[in-house]
């Protein structure tokens, strides 16, 4: 038809490369292997963890093993993101109970989980795989707002995102973001990854006679006051029906035993076992 404009239909990066190999850009990410219970998970991992040994700051050792999980489930096809606590650096809520701002101690644990965000993707990358970090709070220099569209894309890609800074508010902790990304992300599960392969009837660190739980329901977590997660973020997974997979991050292959049922940890749904 005269006058009307040219359109370019472009064929999908994919097929284009299979055309011409030549034509850069990433290849689809495998599909995640049958095996596999969940397809898309979102990583909690507590600034604790990144301690290591230490008493304060950030292990660069315990940061690579961490990245080296996150790799081997990544390669295989599984789309993960991941939301990382700031508590090794500057924990708000006991700066507040010390006489601090609440808000304004917030915000400094925001900014010490994007310190905590950097460090991952510099080990993730150095590694192979390729990472995003999405910050709640805007600072373009280090890394991108966070737009939901975009995370999402980068997840079809195949690339690891870190969700930084929060929910960008004060009075909401990491819990509460991770809840609410992996809500937002359309995340098959959440692993929780701490120091402990599980939820236990009482800490087992000071109480040798505490059990693990296997399977518990969100409102039992909340009636016996066991501390997963905050209420807020327990409410939130609960109302989305997303699965918690509460394990040890410190044990060897830990996530991709999580993800096949292999491992030791505890799960967290609507229905009682």
């Amino acid at each position: 038809m005269a006058g009307a404009p040219f359109v370019y239909d472009e064929p999908p990066i994919h097929l284009a490369r299979m055309r011409n190999p030549c034509i850069h850009g990433p290849m689809p990410m495998p599909d995640a292997p049958s095996e596999f219970r969940y397809k898309r998970v979102l990583l909690k991992v507590s600034g604790e963890v990144l301690m290591g040994d230490q008493s304060y700051g950030i292990d660069m050792k315990t940061v690579d093993v961490v990245a080296a999980a996150v790799a081997a489930v990544a390669r295989q096809g599984v789309e993960i993101c991941l939301v990382i606590g700031g508590g090794n650096i500057f924990r708000g809520l006991s700066k507040a109970a010390a006489g601090m701002d609440r808000a304004n101690a917030d915000y400094m644990g925001m900014l010490a989980t994007i310190m905590n965000a950097l460090a991952m993707q510099g080990a993730l990358e150095k590694i192979g795989v390729d990472t995003r970090v999405q910050s709640a709070i805007p600072m373009a220099a280090i890394a991108e707002p966070y737009i939901r569209r975009r995370a999402m894309r980068h997840l079809e890609k195949g690339r690891v995102v870190i969700f930084a800074a929060g929910v960008g508010a004060p009075f909401f902790t990491t819990d509460s973001g991770a809840a609410l990304r992996a809500a937002e992300m359309g995340c098959d599960a959440l692993l929780k990854g701490t120091s402990v392969d599980g939820v236990y009837t009482a800490d087992p660190k000071k109480d040798p006679t505490a059990t693990r739980y296997e399977t518990l329901t969100y409102q039992e977590v909340l009636a016996k006051d066991l501390r997963v997660m905050d209420a807020s973020a327990i409410a939130l997974m609960r109302d989305s029906g997303i699965p918690i997979v509460v394990f040890s991050i410190r044990e060897e292959g830990s996530i991709q035993k999580a993800l096949t049922g292999e491992g030791t940890f505890t799960v967290i749904t609507n229905k009682a076992a």
